[in-house]
């Protein structure tokens, strides 16, 4: 199909809803609006728009057409974004994929790229949800667990924390420290909401297989919420050894073991990863590792 004029002619009289609003804003005469639509339609051999007095209503084929068209233009916009970026230098949106466990570690790092290049603004898509950066849905994602395998894409190793088992001195002075694994059924413990899905697995594996549900008294989505429940006594859990160097109220209860170890992955697409903007920001990211996140 080669229609695209037409396409873009029926996008704009779906989002403004009238011909008139349509030719005004594309620039050319209101029967040339009618006759786009009428040849899309012709070619579909279906309607796109029912047709009233108030003006143009999609229908339901004219509705699926508006999102692939947003779409459409969306990546157009992205493409005139890119060429401009690589002409202009560093300036405009930069998107950011990761985690919620990650903000701790990200906004820091976030924050001074922006104060180095101001003309950028940053947006970070905290999500589980795995963005497309080959349709422009990101620039950049970090990502934890095994190393992803997609075509296309650049895959680099970020950072791993050792992961170790710890509790307040509040804690420990009330229930006491667990002598051995065996102990572990006597103590309450601090997880993640739902131990079955979502990263970190490794560790939420290790707790669902070893402590009993009912000794997990504390749960949250938020890696903040639960690193303050352990800080606060709520109960033993996990934390960054590196970090909890950061904590003289913290003890360690068990040492870090390879099995709690995460990995890190920085992911760019190939099409996007020698770009002005993503080159600036590997680079600053890869500095930032090894000053910044050793205390992590």
């Amino acid at each position: 199909m080669n229609n695209w004029n037409e396409i873009r002619t029926a996008y704009q009289v779906a989002r403004l809803g009238t011909v008139t609003a349509a030719a005004e804003i594309l620039g050319i005469h209101r029967s040339t609006v009618i006759r786009h639509i009428d040849t899309l339609e012709n070619a579909l051999g279906a309607k796109v728009f029912l047709r009233h007095s108030r003006g143009y209503t999609p229908t339901e084929l004219g509705l699926e057409l508006m999102r692939m068209a947003r779409t459409a233009d969306a990546q157009f916009s992205r493409l005139v974004e890119l060429a401009a970026a690589d002409n202009t230098g560093f300036s405009g949106e930069f998107i950011l994929t990761s985690l919620y466990i990650l903000a701790p570690m990200l906004i820091p790092v976030l924050k001074d790229f922006q104060a180095q290049y101001p003309n950028i603004y940053v947006r970070d898509l905290a999500s589980e949800k795995l963005f497309r950066l080959d349709y422009g849905e990101a620039h950049v994602a970090v990502r934890a667990g095994a190393k992803p395998e997609i075509e296309d894409h650049i895959v680099q190793p970020f950072t791993t924390p050792r992961i170790g088992l710890y509790a307040s001195v509040d804690y420990v002075s009330r229930k006491g420290t667990p002598k051995a694994d065996d102990d572990f059924a006597e103590h309450n413990f601090v997880g993640f909401d739902n131990l079955n899905y979502g990263p970190p697995l490794n560790i939420n594996s290790w707790m669902r297989e070893n402590i009993p549900e009912k000794n997990i008294i504390f749960r949250s989505t938020d890696v903040t919420v639960l690193e303050t429940a352990i800080l606060s006594g709520i109960g033993i859990g996990f934390f960054p050894t590196d970090k909890a160097t950061q904590h003289p109220e913290l003890i360690e209860i068990s040492p870090p073991k390879e099995e709690w170890d995460i990995p890190f992955w920085i992911i760019t697409h190939v099409d996007l990863h020698h770009t002005a903007k993503v080159k600036a920001f590997l680079t600053f990211l890869q500095e930032e590792t090894n000053q910044r996140f050793c205390s992590y």
